[in-house]
């Protein structure tokens, strides 16, 4: 008997179904992996299955350990034994890591906090997760690694039977991700059974015993992880298959677009250390210049920084066609007036203004393009706005939807049709297929092929190695800072790449 069971889940919002009689099982013991294309239903889900969407919302089922559940918030969830760890933590960095353990359930003695029964309850947490972290170091000095074993520990400190991850590696690093993905596995073995949501299928067949596949909101296939194949699931999730999922670019590089000589920018948590130092190199037209390196390397350090938006100091020179070397930019805008975009690697932060329409958010860095005397020409924005959303086939039910409606491959695809509106010489992309689904990510490779054959330099940071190999024309690797390697594609072999990273 399943220990967790969602009968024929339906959920509607205003005009859109979100899931349609979706199920799903959980056995004790087991982790369950949850697979399916931004939109496809998943978020929804788990947020069914977490209280968010409370008892009476939607159509449906939930069973646990065999009784029928009603959800009315959250906290009946928790108390149930359902943890959900969101890909964004929900942590108070200014607290340590004992405060957030156990915070919201403190042991009081006589209206004051036991303080050492606190404590001692987050190491006992701690311990359980196989963490080293200190209970009293504050939250934001510990990696985004640690801050999940945080994260875990709270849930299990709640005494949580069924852990659900969302994206839990999204921002770790390689060496964190492995030790994650063992203690899932370690914790398995002790009983407790957990849903892994992720879009890295790799993660997913070494961490998964089960695999389900959302595709618009319908539950369409479970099956053992050894039964299915990457592929398979892929097909499964977009009901089609897709044999070229990192295509070689076809197009021809050209003239120089841009040119940088001795780029040093300084680290500005660390002054007096360089991020960047001596970095040279240039970007032709038509051409994808891969920027590899591991993290901290410096990737989003160089193309911020020559994007005008770097947090340090920054000092060199550039050259773009028909002006004269000079120094850096010292705005995004005097970046932009000079052909310059950048889609930046967090969208939520940096990409969309998730309240703002779709049109607004389309047209917000070329306004003044549509400015008639003292107005705005709404119908000249509608239009420019409508042909992107033909191009880049953004999934929208029209211009005057929020962005923050839309899924994650929807928003990086507005991301990308505001900054194309500039009509820009030299696109930076930094990660621009991070947490998106294997279809908008195949989307978003035909979209980088297509500008680069119509002669737009693209300098592209991206942590996916295949698609930074498969994509690119010419690999530069950064290492610390230090320009360490050009590649060109026949040489950017993924031991060469890494030789150089880590030099």
């Amino acid at each position: 008997m399943p220990l967790l069971q969602l009968r024929d889940i339906t959920k509607d919002f205003p005009g859109v179904r979100a899931l349609d009689r979706a199920s799903f099982d959980l056995v004790k013991g087991e982790i369950h992996a949850l697979c399916g294309e931004n939109g496809a239903g998943k978020s929804t889900l788990i947020k069914v299955l977490s209280g968010l969407y409370p008892s009476g919302t939607y159509e449906g089922e939930i069973r646990l350990r065999d009784e029928v559940a009603h959800f009315d918030g959250v906290r009946a969830a928790e108390r149930a034994g359902i943890a959900v760890i969101a890909q964004e933590l929900a942590l108070v960095p200014e607290m340590s890591a004992a405060e957030n353990v156990m915070l919201g359930r403190e042991p009081v003695s006589r209206g004051l906090i036991r303080w050492d029964r606190v404590r001692a309850a987050a190491s006992e947490a701690l311990a359980l997760v196989g963490s080293d972290v200190d209970p009293d170091a504050p939250v934001r000095t510990l990696g985004v690694g640690r801050q999940q074993m945080v994260e875990i520990a709270k849930a299990l400190g709640k005494r949580s039977e069924i852990l659900v991850l969302d994206e839990p590696t999204a921002a770790l690093p390689e060496a964190d991700a492995r030790r994650l993905h063992e203690l899932l596995r370690d914790l398995r073995g002790r009983g407790f059974s957990s849903i892994y949501i992720s879009h890295r299928l790799e993660e997913v067949f070494a961490v998964a015993d089960r695999i389900t596949v959302l595709r618009d909101g319908r539950s369409v296939a479970t099956a053992s992880a050894g039964d299915w194949t990457p592929d398979r699931v892929i097909a499964a999730m977009v009901g089609r298959e897709l044999t070229r999922l990192y295509p070689r670019p076809d197009s021809t590089p050209g003239e120089i677009a841009i040119e940088v000589c001795d780029w040093r920018v300084e680290d500005p948590e660390r002054p007096g250390r360089l991020a960047l130092d001596r970095v040279s190199f240039e970007a032709r037209a038509g051409e994808v210049l891969g920027i590899a390196g591991l993290m901290g390397s410096g990737r989003t350090a160089l193309v911020s920084s020559l994007f005008g938006a770097s947090r340090g100091p920054v000092s060199g020179r550039l050259s773009l066609p028909g002006r004269e070397s000079h120094a850096p930019f010292r705005s995004p805008a005097e970046a932009i007036s000079a052909g310059l975009a950048l889609v930046g690697e967090d969208r939520k932060r940096y990409g969309i203004v998730p309240g703002a329409t779709v049109l607004e958010n389309l047209t917000l860095p070329t306004l003044s393009h549509f400015r008639r005397g003292p107005l705005l020409d709404d119908h000249a924005r509608s239009r420019a706005s409508l042909a992107q959303v033909e191009a880049l086939s953004i999934r929208t039910p029209s211009l005057e939807a929020r962005a923050g409606s839309l899924s994650g491959g929807t928003q990086q695809k507005v991301v990308l049709g505001k900054w194309l509106l500039t009509r820009p010489r030299v696109l930076f992309l930094d990660e621009p297929t991070r947490g998106i689904d294997v279809g908008s990510k195949a989307e978003i490779h035909e979209i980088v092929g297509r500008l680069a054959r119509d002669g737009v330099a693209i300098v592209l940071v991206s942590s996916d190695l295949p698609e930074l190999l498969s994509l690119s024309h010419r690999v530069l690797v950064l290492s610390q800072g230090r320009q360490t390697a050009v590649l060109p594609q026949a040489l950017a072999t993924p031991e060469a790449v890494m030789a150089a990273a880590t030099a």
